[in-house]
């Protein structure tokens, strides 16, 4: 027994030595590379515990706030289970994606990976991402919108509008109009049963995400992993459909056909991938802002004021209440683009982007080794009141006359930038701007309940924004008789 004790103590003493050892030389190299000043918190797990808790609470930008005023906008920290140098500084961060393939390689998570597969346009690298970025870009451009996509999006919106009674989940309604859209756009599907269960099973899989990726330990993710069979399950089946369809000269004009009737001879575990993921990035991210935009509007009543007297005249100015939204209707909207670019700032729905170093990168007096991780923080510089004054208060005039939009490119990026500017930017703010319309002109309405912003695994609201909606009584002279 006493022989059993003292080996014990003997292996403690010689891991606990081996452990300092580490970092000392891990301090050591550190210090000689000219890193950007930091911490690197507990042993292995760094300071992820901190992250995550600023994150889970009501106001995470201590965190951020704390170590920029301690070390500048450029640190170096320790979090899932990397050493990570983290920038809330604008040039970095735009040289950052601007040398994408270059200097920096897209790094995700391995629940992020495995969950969108590995042919997902996110993943993606060199010029098959080149390609297949462009590819989307010209189904989701002005063109496409103004006159192919703006009739569909008028129509599903006001198709869900009319099911709104009494109380409504703003998020839940909100993230079933941009899956129905980008359904329609991607494989010309209609709403139905089928694509109601496809939905089903997306909320699923996303859970997946920012969990734990290891199926044994982690029930979430094992039923996203479920999930995400299931969804490449039907849309292989809707890929060899239309394949079968192509190839007897039968086209339609959305993202699967041009993927099917290109000369790259894709794969279906190809295509099903890409469009999985395409169909993440719609269904989440865009729903999103369509609630903060209302919730930030709800909140500040002058703000809201004025865009339902934008709106109103809109609407004023047709024969028919009931007309369509036309593209010159959208680009009338002068209030509400600065109601889009103010949500956008203030909602950070991408935060920022990991990536990895593929080089010793020597910028700003550091250097940053090959193979780090590297973190471009977009919340940061939205929120830093050096670049927007009050920048923690939600203020759409601050965009009037385009005095704060027209300062450096480099500090207004809610859609990232480089070879990986989302390539949805222009479809998103459509698709806010008409839904906006359509409810302000349509519906009055209130909080249910109290309810508030939280922001981790990512920015929503914590009971999907609850609101009593009544149906406005316009009157007659609100719209033109002609």
């Amino acid at each position: 027994m006493e022989f059993c004790v003292t080996v014990l103590f003997c292996s403690c003493v010689i891991l606990s030595a081996l452990l300092v050892l580490l970092l000392l030389l891990r301090s050591y190299r550190l210090g000689r590379s000219h890193l950007p000043p930091g911490t690197y918190g507990l042993p292995l797990i760094g300071e992820t515990l901190q992250l995550i808790s600023a994150y889970k609470s009501d106001n995470p930008e201590p965190f951020v706030d704390s170590r920029v005023s301690r070390y500048g906008p450029i640190f170096t920290t320790h979090i899932f289970g990397e050493p990570t140098v983290f920038s809330a500084d604008p040039d970095l961060n735009r040289f950052i994606m601007s040398n994408e393939g270059k200097l920096f390689d897209c790094s995700y998570p391995g629940s992020i990976s495995n969950l969108l597969g590995k042919h997902s346009l996110l993943l993606m690298k060199g010029s098959l991402h080149k390609r297949m970025h462009s590819l989307t870009m010209s189904f989701a451009n002005s063109t496409i919108i103004r006159e192919h996509l703006l009739l569909d999006i008028d129509r599903l919106i006001r198709l869900n509008l009319n099911s709104w009674t009494d109380r409504v989940l703003l998020m839940e309604e909100a993230k079933k109009i941009t899956f129905e859209l980008t359904m329609k756009q991607l494989m010309s599907f209609d709403p139905c049963e089928w694509t109601e269960r496809l939905k089903n099973e997306y909320v699923l899989l996303i859970e997946g995400f920012f969990s734990v990726p290891i199926p044994l330990f982690s029930t979430t993710y094992r039923r996203a992993i479920m999930a995400r069979t299931r969804v490449a399950e039907e849309l292989s089946w809707v890929v060899r459909q239309r394949r079968t369809s192509c190839e007897a000269g039968e086209r339609k004009n959305d993202m699967l056909g041009a993927l099917l009737a290109g000369g790259d001879h894709f794969s279906d575990e190809q295509i099903v991938d890409f469009l999985l993921a395409l169909l993440v990035a719609g269904y989440e991210t865009t729903s999103t802002i369509m609630t903060l935009a209302v919730k930030f509007l709800t909140d500040t009543p002058l703000a809201l004021a004025q865009i339902k007297e934008e709106h109103d005249q809109i609407r004023a100015n047709k024969n028919d209440p009931e007309a369509l939204v036309e593209w010159n209707d959208y680009k009338s909207m002068k209030f509400t683009q600065c109601v889009v670019n103010e949500t956008l700032r203030m909602a950070n729905i991408i935060g920022g982007i990991f990536r990895r170093t593929m080089t010793d990168i020597s910028i700003k007096g550091y250097t940053i080794p090959k193979g780090w991780k590297v973190f471009a923080s977009f919340r940061a510089v939205h929120l830093n009141p050096d670049h927007y004054k009050d920048a923690r208060t939600f203020d759409p005039w601050r965009w009037q006359n385009n005095s704060e939009a027209a300062g450096s490119g480099n500090v207004y990026t809610p859609f990232g930038g480089g070879p990986r500017l989302c390539p949805g930017y222009e479809l998103a703010r459509v698709v806010l701007s008409v839904f906006l319309h359509r409810l302000v002109t349509r519906f009055s309405w209130v909080p249910a309940e109290e309810d508030k912003l939280v922001f981790f695994p990512t920015t929503r609201t914590q009971k999907r924004y609850p609101i009593i909606v009544r149906e406005r009584n316009l009157s007659k002279s609100h719209v033109r008789t002609g």
